[in-house]
């Protein structure tokens, strides 16, 4: 069985949009990514499978479970952390896993094997009050709250949002723990680069679910050449390359900016030290994750 099935879920706020005909399903034991940036409609979509929204049209289930029929039996097998921090700050760490036990008629002992390897590293500070914890700090405790019941299907909403670079691999390496354990996980992320720790993923942008599949196979289905360039004045390239003839996208990437674009770079080059930029390079790119959004971002823009 299944654990997650998505089945052409459409959901609106008024004249918005938030989901258009969504489908997809997640593995036994999968860690599945949706991907996209704030307001793709990631977060409305997690709070449908959680059973605190309902969708306009579609169907979904956990375990086989409907998630409007049956979503008491839901709430009491899912883990669920939202994109926001949810815990009780005027609670210390240790009162708020002891209270979430208590909601699900456990106690952290009884299942204590969960979260050991995720705790431990808040146990220096379980009498310290939520609200004063650090950002990896507190995610790492919403993330014990959302397991100290054994939960059979967890979902995550942008756990790793706002939180440090050490603490984003330090919790993406519980998750693949955790997904060794056989637990399927839903997780969201507008990071990108976060793209490729997952087994599959789903590419969201204004509602639409553009591609699904491994992130090795998304990338290789990608055969545009790419380029890199590099200038003294960034924000300024950026500017000529985007309104340079032939050039179809220019977009950051960290010290670098890829292009993808019909003109030689060598021309551009010259053109650009001609309109007055200095070091100037260009280099071939290996396209990622980022490069296929980018896209199919472009591509959905274009349909009429």
């Amino acid at each position: 069985m299944q654990p997650i099935v998505v089945q052409h879920i459409s959901k609106s706020y008024g004249k918005v949009s938030a989901l258009r005909d969504v489908s997809f399903t997640v593995e036994p034991g999968e860690l599945f990514g949706l991907i996209g940036p704030d307001g793709a409609g990631k977060s409305t979509l997690f709070r449908i499978l959680a059973t605190l929204v309902l969708a306009d049209k579609g169907q979904a289930f956990v375990n086989g479970k409907d998630v409007v029929k049956d979503y008491r039996a839901i709430r009491r097998e899912v883990g669920y952390m939202p994109g926001r921090f949810s815990l009780y700050q005027d609670l210390t760490v240790e009162e708020n896993l002891r209270f979430f036990a208590t909601i699900f008629n456990t106690t952290v002992a009884a299942n204590y094997d969960m979260i050991r390897d995720i705790y431990e590293q808040i146990a220096p500070f379980k009498d310290r009050p939520a609200g004063k914890l650090s950002g990896g700090m507190k995610q790492k405790l919403a993330l014990s709250c959302a397991l100290v019941h054994r939960p059979s299907v967890l979902f995550l909403d942008e756990p790793t949002t706002g939180v440090d670079p050490v603490s984003r691999k330090e919790f993406w390496e519980m998750l693949q723990r955790l997904r060794q354990r056989g637990i399927p996980i839903l997780v969201s992320t507008p990071y990108m680069d976060e793209a490729t720790l997952c087994d599959r993923v789903a590419l969201i942008q204004n509602g639409a679910l553009m591609r699904i599949d491994t992130p090795t196979a998304i990338v290789e289905q990608f055969t545009t050449k790419v380029w890199a360039f590099r200038a003294s004045d960034t924000w300024r390239l950026i500017r000529d390359l985007r309104a340079y003839p032939g050039v179809e996208s220019c977009f950051a990437f960290g010290e670098f900016l890829h292009v993808v674009m019909n003109a030689g770079p060598e021309k551009v080059k010259q053109d650009l030290l001609a309109a007055g930029h200095t070091d100037v390079v260009y280099q071939p790119a290996n396209a990622g994750i980022e490069d296929v959004f980018m896209a199919l971002m472009r591509a959905q823009t274009e349909v009429p």
